[in-house]
């Protein structure tokens, strides 16, 4: 039996309303942003931001941002770029890196990339030269012959964790930048798990190494 609209859960707002007590209680804090302390701060940041502008919350970031970068391949303009993303904020990595297209669906994101650092390059080829300079080991995440299950492979306190696009994973030219090749154990009956979805299990696992 559908519900009517008297029976219907209630949407609940996100976020906080505006700060108690009107502006003559409003804190002397420059990070807080006095258009959200009057109206409300709808985004979904944790609760420590709330009311702070997008410049500190970016600035408090990078001074904890961890150790792992995340790129990903770009060539068919694929949905879960935003989800991984998203993801990589959530995170906390030190920069997320789009190799090939320079657009990207933005969508699966939730303007999570404003507090990201984004970083573009053209090719797998340009983006090799910049780990190499940056003295980052390449981590490609694929199941392709040879890869190294996950919970046995070493995932460096500094790398670059590469992932390739929805279908057909990475391309050869990325798995040869990569000084290894790690996989996520899966026990069901499909060949591989959404991108984004192995994006957030590696990124967790190297959390819970190195966090």
């Amino acid at each position: 039996m559908s519900e009517t609209p008297d029976q219907a859960e209630p949407v609940l707002p996100v976020g906080v309303g505006p700060w108690p007590g009107g502006p003559d209680s409003w804190p002397d804090d420059p990070r807080y942003d006095r258009e959200l302390l009057e109206h409300g701060d709808r985004r979904n940041v944790v609760d420590v931001y709330r009311y702070w502008t997008m410049d500190a919350i970016v600035a408090d970031l990078d001074q904890r941002r961890h150790g792992f970068h995340v790129a990903i391949e770009n060539w068919q303009h694929d949905m879960n770029i935003g989800s991984i993303v998203r993801s990589a904020n959530a995170f906390l990595a030190a920069e997320v890196h789009i190799i090939g297209r320079r657009r990207w669906n933005r969508r699966g994101a939730m303007v999570t990339d404003r507090y990201q650092r984004v970083r573009h390059h053209e090719s797998v080829e340009a983006f090799r030269q910049w780990a190499d300079a940056a003295s980052l080991p390449i981590i490609a995440i694929d199941n392709v012959d040879g890869s190294v299950p996950l919970d046995r492979a070493d995932l460096p306190e500094h790398c670059v964790l590469l992932f390739g696009q929805e279908g057909p994973g990475l391309s050869p030219e990325a798995v040869g930048a990569a000084s290894a090749v790690v996989e996520i154990t899966q026990y069901g009956s499909t060949r591989s798990i959404n991108a984004s979805a192995a994006g957030a299990v590696v990124m967790y696992e190297w959390c819970r190494r190195w966090a």
